[in-house]
């Protein structure tokens, strides 16, 4: 009795779905390695799973080749000279991806985060890594304070020199106040004793005058 017709429809039961497509998938790839090693053929097969996981199979050497290839031979050759920006840009997108997602993890290692699947040499490199950053953070932060301590060091010096500057400008302010002073004072003794030497002889002349004994008959 032949095997009756089976419908295809999607599986409802998520385990079966999962060891359904796991078997499919191996089965699938197996036939593309195969159809390339029996009949000299390049094969790309790419698979994307229901939650996202990509399985992909080349038989050259590089996948990007045989798209490319395939570009090729379904567009025109201008658009081969010049690549579409879209597909410029999926490849810029995916290795952006991809490089965040490898700093995210080294973040959450560096913080001491999903160690366990770090083998005994990738965690003397995490601890080396960590050594080595917090000597460049050393570093740094020495380098600053001698910077800072060289800025108040040289404000230092010039306060240092703007002080002598305002007290040999004082000092000079102060001595010619005071010649100025002692010139003053002298002109001024200097004509009190002038006048005061003439005052004698004008009072004796004043006397004279006015004394009848001295007249003449």
């Amino acid at each position: 009795m032949g095997r009756g017709k089976v419908e295809l429809k999607r599986i409802e039961n998520k385990i079966s779905r999962q060891v359904t497509f796991a078997k499919r998938r191996n089965g699938l790839l197996k036939k593309a390695y195969e159809l390339s090693l029996l009949c000299d053929a390049e094969v790309a097969l790419i698979i994307f799973s229901g939650r996202g996981r990509l399985f992909e199979f080349s038989s050259s050497s590089c996948m990007y080749k045989t798209l490319e290839r395939y570009r090729t031979c379904n567009f025109n050759e201008q658009e081969v000279r010049a690549p579409l920006d879209s597909e410029i840009n999926y490849q810029e997108y995916l290795k952006l991806k991809t490089r965040v997602e490898f700093l995210q993890t080294t973040q959450r290692n560096i913080l001491g985060e999903d160690l366990g699947p770090l083998s005994n040499k990738e965690l003397e490199q995490l601890e080396n890594q960590i050594e080595l950053s917090l000597k460049q953070i050393r570093s740094k932060k020495n380098q600053m304070l001698l910077d800072q301590l060289f800025d108040l060091k040289s404000k230092e010096q010039e306060l240092q020199d703007l002080n002598k500057d305002l007290r040999k400008k004082l000092q000079e302010t102060s001595g010619s106040g005071e010649n100025t002073l002692r010139i003053s004072w002298e002109e001024g003794g200097h004509s009190s004793t002038s006048g005061n030497a003439n005052e004698p002889y004008q009072g004796f002349l004043q006397h004279s005058e006015n004394d009848s004994s001295l007249h003449i008959g």
